[in-house]
């Protein structure tokens, strides 16, 4: 064994490597115990050491095809979107393809990319996509572009196409600058069967913070006719944007209720996860968002400034997955990107959750369970230690599967069966 002190490390600890043939130079991703492993980086410091954003999606053909952005180090200059595929439900998987990334060109980086699976066949993926004079720190601004696949996700066509983002009051008025946007979650269908997903925004403009971010909803009518991208319809919703106030909800996550609504969660620096609820089925009109309660009257869902995901299993139930924590564990709760947050990132829970028509907020929550824990070991080159952030899940004819990045270096997957949920009881309202 040897040792290799680290270039990028937040931390400045040493980390041991495996010398000889390149390969996976540790054992530590077995540390969360996966079910799945997807991906593995083969050297310590190396241009895929750093993967997350990780959105894993089944194909029209029964394909799982995972997508998400790979560098050196997070928002690296050599960022790309790249994907892989697996045929046999997740147990093997192929080499990441790229997708778009630098083109040896320093700053034309690519990031956060997300799939769209349409009905006819043909695979999108959209993305952020910056060019030189574009480039700063923030790996959020940026065109939108899109590639698409009619191979079942092998191959990708060529040239992409930059797709319109529309812009709101807030935004940069220099048509030349691109704008700040971020999807990182999968789309679903609304009531009407038209795939929707959400979009972080937010302004580069000296404006206070509770202005400064918004959430808007795209709707993608005329997608699963499998069109060009020059002519896809992008429906941006609502007519007034919302804001998550007081602390900039981000990272949004939305699900379908059974009468037709949509759910949001949100990500805020509150110290727990907020959400709000759609007063239609399109999502042209929100409600005010307001903290996350286990149910009506009960304790706030904690969470630090970490995703929070909440996913729509097929048999009706509800899967929220989050950290159970308001980032104590980082000192006491934590501004929104305040540093290093991933100590409280490092353990991950998930509540159940069921509908209840007569509440006020109509998801109410099991209490949480920890299913996976880095136990305050870092990995990386970044020396990080989150737990399950940026990740997806699939359920597939019974067969529930969380992906995740564990420490956004490996990629991996965990089932969740009905035997690791029985335990976990919804108040019955």
């Amino acid at each position: 064994m040897g040792r290799y002190s680290l270039k990028y490390g937040t931390i400045g600890r040493s980390v041991e490597y495996c010398e000889g043939e390149p390969r996976c130079y540790t054992d530590e991703w077995k540390r969360t115990s996966p079910d799945y492993v997807v991906y593995l980086p083969q050297e310590f410091i190396g241009t895929d050491t750093d993967n997350v954003h990780f959105l894993v999606t089944q194909t029209n053909e029964g394909t799982l095809l995972g997508v998400w952005t790979q560098a050196t180090y997070e928002a690296a200059d050599n960022s790309s979107v790249v994907c892989a595929r697996s045929e046999d439900g997740g147990e093997t998987w192929n080499a990441p393809v790229e997708i778009d990334g630098p083109n040896d060109a320093r700053y034309n980086m690519a990031f956060f990319g997300f799939p769209v699976v349409s009905r006819a066949g043909r695979i999108y993926v959209f993305y952020i996509k910056k060019t030189l004079g574009t480039w700063e720190v923030d790996s959020t601004r940026g065109f939108m572009r899109c590639r698409y696949s009619d191979d079942d996700g092998v191959t990708w066509s060529s040239p992409p196409v930059d797709i319109p983002v529309i812009r709101r009051d807030p935004d940069d008025p220099d048509p030349a600058m691109p704008p700040k946007w971020k999807v990182w979650t999968n789309t679903v269908r609304d009531s009407s069967g038209v795939l929707a997903v959400p979009v972080e925004r937010y302004t580069n403009l000296r404006m206070p913070l509770e202005s400064a971010h918004w959430i808007d909803l795209i709707r993608f009518p005329n997608i699963d006719d499998g069109p060009e991208p020059e002519d896809l319809e992008m429906t941006w919703l609502p007519d007034e944007p919302i804001t998550p106030l007081p602390y900039a909800g981000i990272e949004p996550s939305i699900v379908m209720l059974p009468d037709g609504r949509l759910f949001m969660g949100l990500r805020t620096g509150e110290g727990c996860v907020w959400y709000t609820v759609s007063e239609d089925t399109e999502g042209s009109r929100w409600r005010r968002p307001e903290p996350m309660l286990y149910q009506d009257g009960g304790e706030r869902v904690l969470n630090p400034g970490s995703p929070c995901p909440i996913f729509h299993f097929a048999d009706g139930r509800y899967l929220l997955q989050y950290h159970n924590n308001d980032g104590s564990a980082s000192g006491g709760p934590q501004p929104m990107w305040s540093r290093p947050y991933s100590f409280s990132r490092r353990s991950m829970f998930i509540a159940v959750g069921e509908y209840r028509p007569d509440a006020h907020q109509p998801i109410w929550f099991s209490q949480g369970k920890r299913i996976a824990d880095t136990d305050g070991v870092s990995a990386g080159v970044q020396n990080r230690l989150d737990c399950g952030t940026y990740g997806s899940l699939t359920d597939i004819d019974g067969s529930r599967i969380l992906w995740y990045p564990d420490r956004k270096h490996f990629l991996l997957g965990k089932e969740i069966p009905d035997s690791l949920l029985a335990d976990m009881h919804v108040p019955a309202g």
